[in-house]
């Protein structure tokens, strides 16, 4: 058994010399921890799904490297991280806001939620393999439709969120003594937010903001930052951390 004081010091490291690769890190809440993760001393890779956005994300905040791949593509996944010799934290962000009715939208469509998130997060978790450090973490990312879906269409992107969850718990004990957690924001304001509800973002937010507790949207830096706790906290572990500012209360 460890020491308290070798559990203080484990309890305190930061990220220096860990290698990061974060899916989803070119914009909003990827974006916001890769600049946290590099702060604190990582070497982040970001992959996104447009080349030039991933490698002007990474020129400008001086990351260690980019990547283009669309995730709905699993040859794709392998190819961009055929060439990292080693991963300690594996971050899987990327997603894109699936929202059909069941009775209405392709089927084709609606499986890009579980695509985008859980097969794609199979495929990279298999293409690293052995390259994922055991003392490492990965993380998934679900959301607050997994608590509390609602009636806009979002039944399958729900599902999709809640598998993730389900798929940290199952592979906590799988690929232990890897940590495998969820991180699950509420309403975030992030590019993709505002792609979702187009012209009628504005009035939507400010309608949303007066029933929230905190009577606004939480920021992606806030978001970023509590995906760099579960990469730098060694005994968060199957966990679904929530950041929505009590949203799922109300």
């Amino acid at each position: 058994m460890k020491s308290a004081t070798a559990l203080n010091s484990t309890l305190s490291t930061n990220l220096q010399d860990h290698n990061v690769v974060i899916f989803g890190g070119t914009s909003g809440i990827g974006l916001a921890a890769a600049i946290q993760a590099k702060g604190a001393g990582a070497n982040v890779t970001v992959i996104g799904s447009n080349a030039e956005r991933a490698k002007q994300a990474a020129l400008e905040h001086g990351l260690s490297g980019w990547r283009a791949a669309d995730v709905t593509n699993s040859e794709a996944i392998y190819a961009a991280l055929a060439d990292i010799p080693k991963v300690d934290h594996l971050v899987l962000l990327a997603g894109t806001f699936v929202a059909g009715k069941v009775l209405d939208a392709e089927i084709d469509y609606l499986r890009r939620a579980f695509e985008e998130r859980m097969w794609a997060s199979v495929h990279a978790i298999r293409a690293l393999g052995e390259r994922l450090a055991k003392d490492g973490s990965i993380t998934f990312i679900s959301g607050s439709l997994s608590d509390r879906p609602n009636a806009y269409g979002t039944a399958v992107l729900a599902a999709a969120s809640a598998a993730m969850e389900g798929l940290a718990r199952g592979l906590a004990i799988e690929l232990a003594p890897i940590r495998v957690n969820t991180l699950s924001p509420g309403p975030i304001n992030t590019p993709i937010l505002s792609k979702a509800l187009g012209e009628g973002r504005d009035a939507f937010v400010a309608a949303l903001e007066q029933s929230l507790p905190l009577h606004r949207l939480g920021t992606a830096t806030e978001a970023g930052a509590a995906a760099v706790f579960l990469m730098t906290n060694t005994f968060m572990n199957g966990a679904t951390l929530n950041v929505d500012g009590g949203a799922r209360l109300v």
